[in-house]
C-alpha cells in the first residue's frame, strides 16, 4: 500500500488531469460562438469592402457565424481599443490597413502597442494609388510636376480623403523624396476630395485607382504615375514611380486581420488557413480586382514581419515630414 502522502499526490494529479480534459472538452472546436470583425475604417471604403468580402466567403465556406462592424476614427485606434477589451479567444478580429502604422507616431499616448498587444492572423489584400493632376497643371510626367512644385513652393495643394489616409501618406512621402513643398487639404469624404480636384480647387492627388479610371480616360484628370513597383493592368499606359525615377515613393496600401495577443496559436492558424483558402478562390480575385486590389496570402509569421517593417518605415516618414494631427 502506498504511503498516505503518495496516495494524496496521485489523487491530486488525477484531479488535475481530469480538470484539464474537462476544460479542453468544454472549449471544443473553434469557433465557439459568433465571430466579430471590427473594421477600423468607414463603411464603403476599400478596407470595409474587402473585410466583408473575406468574412462572407469564410462564413459560407465553413458555416461560421461572422458579423462585420465598422468602427472608424482616431487613426484606427478606436476599433483596436475595443478588440483589446475582449477575451483573447479569436472570437473578435481587428481589420486594419496602412493608416494604423502611423498611429504610434501621431498618437504617442494611445495606451497600447499594435505590435506587442496584437497577434497577426492574415494579410488580405494589396493595392496601389495613382498620382493624378488637374489638366490645368503644366505637367505630363512626375519630373515635370516636380519642376512645377519647385518653382512654386507651397503654392500648389494636394487633396486626400482624410488626415493619415494612404493618399495623404503617399503625398507626404512624395514631398520628402522629391524635395518639394505643397499644402495638404484633407476632406471628410474621398468623393469630396476628387470633386474639388476635378473643379481645380486642388492641383494634384494620390488616389485609389477605381474612382478615377473614367476621369482619366475622359481627360478630366491626367495620370502621371502609379505608386506600385511596376505598371498596373488597369492603367497599362501609366508608368510606375520606379520608372519615373522615384523608387522610394512606392506606397502599398493593404488590409489585414489581427487578434488580441494571447489568442491560442491553433486558433490563429485555423483562421489563417480559412482566410487563405478564401483568398485563393478565383471569384475573390475577380471581386478584389473590381476595386483595384489583389488578394494577399501568407502565414501569420510573414504578416507579422510585414507589419513590423511597415511600422518602422512609416513612423520615420511621420517624423521626417513633420506631420502633426490638426486640432
Amino acid at each position: 500500500m502506498l504511503p498516505v502522502n503518495a496516495r494524496k499526490t496521485n489523487v491530486l494529479a488525477a484531479c488535475a488531469i481530469g480538470l484539464t480534459v474537462t476544460l479542453a472538452a468544454a472549449a471544443g472546436p473553434y469557433p465557439q460562438d459568433l465571430i466579430r470583425v471590427q473594421v477600423a475604417a468607414a463603411p464603403g471604403t476599400p478596407p470595409d469592402i474587402i473585410s466583408r468580402m473575406v468574412a462572407t466567403d469564410v462564413s459560407q465556406a465553413h458555416g461560421w457565424k461572422i458579423v462585420v462592424e465598422d468602427r472608424p476614427g482616431a487613426m484606427q485606434t478606436l476599433a483596436a481599443a475595443d478588440v483589446l477589451r475582449q477575451p483573447a479567444d479569436g472570437q473578435t478580429l481587428l481589420s486594419v490597413s496602412l493608416p494604423a502604422m502611423t498611429a504610434p507616431a501621431l498618437l504617442p499616448n494611445v495606451g497600447f502597442n499594435l505590435a506587442s498587444d496584437f497577434a497577426p492572423v492574415a494579410k488580405l489584400s494589396t493595392s496601389y494609388n495613382v498620382l493624378v493632376v488637374h489638366p490645368s497643371v503644366p505637367a505630363r510626367s512626375v519630373a515635370e510636376l516636380v519642376d512645377v512644385l519647385k518653382k512654386r513652393p507651397n503654392q500648389l495643394t494636394f487633396s486626400s480623403g482624410g488626415f493619415g489616409t494612404p493618399a495623404h501618406l503617399a503625398g507626404e512621402l512624395f514631398k520628402l523624396q522629391a524635395g518639394v513643398q505643397a499644402t495638404h487639404v484633407p476632406y471628410q469624404q474621398l468623393s469630396q476630395a476628387i470633386g474639388d480636384l476635378i473643379g481645380g480647387t486642388n492641383q494634384y492627388m494620390f488616389v485609389t485607382t477605381l474612382p478615377v479610371l473614367d476621369l482619366i480616360a475622359t481627360g478630366k484628370l491626367r495620370a502621371l504615375a502609379v505608386t506600385a513597383p511596376t505598371r498596373l493592368s488597369t492603367l497599362p499606359d501609366v508608368p510606375s514611380m520606379v520608372e519615373a525615377g522615384y523608387p522610394q515613393a512606392v506606397v502599398q496600401d493593404w488590409v489585414g486581420y489581427l487578434v488580441k495577443r494571447g489568442t491560442p496559436d491553433d486558433v490563429i492558424h485555423t483562421l489563417n488557413q480559412a482566410i487563405n483558402t478564401t483568398l485563393a478562390r478565383p471569384e475573390i480575385r475577380t471581386a478584389f480586382g473590381k476595386i483595384g486590389a489583389e488578394p494577399a496570402t501568407g502565414t501569420p509569421e510573414e504578416f507579422g514581419k510585414f507589419i513590423a517593417a511597415q511600422s518602422d518605415y512609416w513612423e520615420k516618414v511621420v517624423r521626417d515630414s513633420g506631420m502633426k494631427l490638426q486640432p
